[in-house]
């Protein structure tokens, strides 16, 4: 079997074929359309039976990907850290296109178990949702920030929540208190309760939108103690399908729960994985966080490694990776329950009118 290697860019995409043996057998640039990516494939079937291997750079591959997938070919994605070794010990030296497509193509021979790429569905959907939503909470934050300081300046002893620049009640009683002030501090002021109350609305929008997607996708997730419709959506976007891992401490180490071993000899020594997914990390973080302040299983956990004298900091370390473990039996358990609700109504026969 020949492994194609694809290195991604926004106006070209670069394929070269090596055998099993890691030989050069052919190669290709092609432009970055439709027209291009039909010639690409057009290439491709000179090879035979062929697995596609791809530079893990999304924002520049996806189309080429959804394209290369409808097609019925096998494509995996590399990750770039895994090509440096690979042009190191490549006899051709420099830095190329073709050479990066070859490199990923040796790295796909080396490695056996690398992530499979898959057509959109609706995680997709739920990670965008999720970035845009991160954006509008980052704009507001930094608009009621600005905010404050001028209300501050017009007047000190006006009171304001701490948390209250993000509910629409305060936007309302902000604007009646602005409108008897003059000058340009205060015109500013009422444009920025405007932008934090557009901000808001928007952002409130998107939380019902993701409670619509992620109910009935990950019900077992919810069931989680302490996990949240934001928090479900977070690990459901980022994680994009628990069943690309091997195991749950594949899973781990893609989050950063999982210690890396930092050892020789016969004493076995670990370190704090610093690394990992940080969005679903800090998601699992909140859920872990949340159990042990409302009590329960989590809680009761947290309190034993205290008792064999960890500190608050290394037990909330322990409960993430177990939260983790447990989040990834639920993505599992909700994607066969979503593969087998889809069989079941693929096998439906329609009835008659």
């Amino acid at each position: 079997m020949h492994v194609v290697g694809i290195d991604g860019h926004k106006k070209s995409h670069t394929l070269v074929s090596v055998n099993q043996f890691g030989r050069r057998a052919g190669t290709i640039t092609v432009a970055a359309t439709p027209a291009g990516h039909a010639q690409a494939i057009k290439w491709i079937t000179q090879f035979g039976q062929v697995l596609l291997a791809i530079e893990d750079c999304r924002h520049l591959t996806r189309r080429f990907e959804a394209d290369l997938l409808l097609a019925g070919h096998a494509v995996v994605r590399v990750h770039t850290r895994l090509m440096a070794g690979a042009r190191r010990s490549a006899r051709e030296r420099g830095k190329s296109d073709p050479i990066d497509a070859e490199a990923v193509a040796r790295v796909a021979l080396r490695e056996p178990d690398l992530p499979r790429a898959s057509l959109a569905g609706p995680a997709r959907d739920v990670k965008l949702f999720v970035d845009h939503r991160r954006r509008l909470v980052r704009s507001r934050t930094a608009a009621a920030n600005k905010l404050r300081w001028f209300l501050h300046e017009l007047d000190p002893e006006l009171p304001v929540p701490s948390r209250g620049l993000r509910r629409l009640c305060v936007f309302d009683t902000l604007t009646a208190a602005l409108a008897g002030h003059g000058g340009a501090v205060a015109e500013i002021a009422r444009d920025l309760v405007t932008e934090c109350r557009r901000l808001t609305e928007q952002i409130n929008a998107l939380e019902v939108r993701l409670r619509k997607l992620v109910e009935p996708l990950a019900p077992s997730l919810l069931a989680i103690p302490g996990c949240g419709v934001i928090s479900a959506a977070v690990i459901i976007g980022e994680t994009a399908g628990a069943a690309r891992f091997k195991s749950k401490d594949a899973f781990a180490h893609f989050i950063g729960t999982a210690p890396i071993p930092v050892w020789s000899s016969n004493k076995v020594r670990v370190r704090l994985n610093r690394g990992g997914n940080r969005s679903i990390k800090h998601a699992l973080h909140m859920i872990a966080v949340t159990q042990v302040r409302r009590g329960g299983e989590g809680a009761d956990y947290f309190a034993k490694q205290q008792a064999r004298g960890k500190t608050p900091k290394e037990a909330v370390r322990l409960l993430r990776r177990r939260v983790s473990d447990r989040v990834f039996r639920a993505l599992l358990a909700d994607e066969t329950t979503s593969q087998h609700t889809v069989s079941a109504a693929d096998l439906a026969i329609p009835q008659a009118a």
